[in-house]
């Protein structure tokens, strides 16, 4: 099989990709803008494989989309504009891209005869939840601009299936970490923070929880789905490591030798959910498991970090300007 990764040069998108050439014989093409958070440098460990090549282009661009596309058997759409604190300040590029970028997507497979395409979705997209775990059938209720037009762009792939009969499966997930995860992020930002010897920014109280998910990890469930899942269907992918904030931020001072010295409390986020939960029956019912606790892959997570100063260093740099 030869997939198409779209954002397959951003954080979860090149682990994908990583992971397909890793543990299967499938073929590679990734499809990416080169935003901010997407670089040729994420895949620098890739492009000497025969298996895997690269397309600069758009998802918002038909042509180019449908050039890259039309020699591919399945598409994985992880192409998105993601940071909730972005889209607060401005969220003109969610929507284009989340939005219209994803129906280019569907239109350009149902126009090819795509096989198959995973959504690539978000938790988010359900809200806060106070208790339990939000289900697949749960109502939608998006609370930023990012989980707004990631709710409207899984709508959207859904209705290409519905009207069309598109092959299309939809994953949410929560929150992912790893290796290669662009520094405005939580965890890489507090652990490379810690390096350059500043402070953790904890927004609030600290008391926000989330479920962290190991990239790794989800990797394989999106490969699983794509192979087994069913067309027009949703799976939640999670890793039942519901941690409040300040936890985790304690987890890695721990890990970095550091102490609540280093804690600096901001300002709250807009709008900042108080918890996200998934329940993740059905992932699991299609052979699913995590494969590290948390515990474990936060630990591999912060040494990644502090053997690769090369990756974040120059991206930090940027940033800052």
């Amino acid at each position: 099989m030869k997939q198409l990764v779209t954002g397959g040069a951003g954080f979860i998108g090149s682990n994908y990709a990583r992971y397909i050439l890793n543990n299967t014989d499938d073929e590679v093409v990734v499809y990416d803008a080169l935003t901010y958070a997407g670089n040729i440098s994420t895949m620098i460990d890739m492009r000497d494989n025969k298996r895997f090549s690269f397309v600069h282009g758009n998802i918002c661009d038909p042509s180019s989309l449908w050039e890259a596309m039309k020699q591919c058997d399945a598409v994985v759409h992880f192409a998105a504009e993601s940071h909730v604190d972005r889209s607060i300040s401005g969220s003109d590029d969610f929507i284009l891209t989340n939005c219209f970028g994803t129906n280019v997507v569907m239109n350009t497979a149902l126009g090819i005869g795509i096989e198959k395409i995973i959504h690539i979705g978000t938790d988010e997209v359900y809200g806060s939840v106070t208790t339990g775990s939000s289900f697949e059938s749960d109502p939608l209720e998006p609370r930023s601009p990012y989980s707004a037009s990631k709710a409207g762009s899984d709508l959207i792939a859904l209705a290409y299936h519905h009207t069309h009969g598109l092959p299309v499966s939809v994953t949410r997930c929560t929150n992912n970490f790893g290796a290669f995860q662009y520094p405005e992020k939580a965890i890489p930002l507090f652990v490379t923070n810690l390096i350059e010897g500043k402070n953790i920014p904890l927004y609030g109280d600290g008391l926000n929880e989330r479920d962290w998910l190991f990239v790794d990890d989800h990797c394989a469930a999106i490969y699983l789905v794509l192979n087994k899942g069913l067309d027009g269907e949703i799976y939640n992918i999670g890793a039942g490591n519901e941690t409040k904030n300040i936890d985790l931020v304690h987890k890695i001072l721990e890990l970095t030798g550091f102490g609540e010295e280093k804690i600096s409390y901001v300002e709250d986020r807009k709008g900042h959910d108080r918890r996200y939960s998934v329940n993740i029956d059905k992932i699991t019912e299609l052979g699913w498991r995590r494969t590290r606790s948390l515990d474990e892959a936060l630990s591999e997570t912060v040494e990644w970090y502090s053997n690769n100063k090369w990756w974040w260093e120059p991206l930090k740099k940027e940033g800052s300007k």
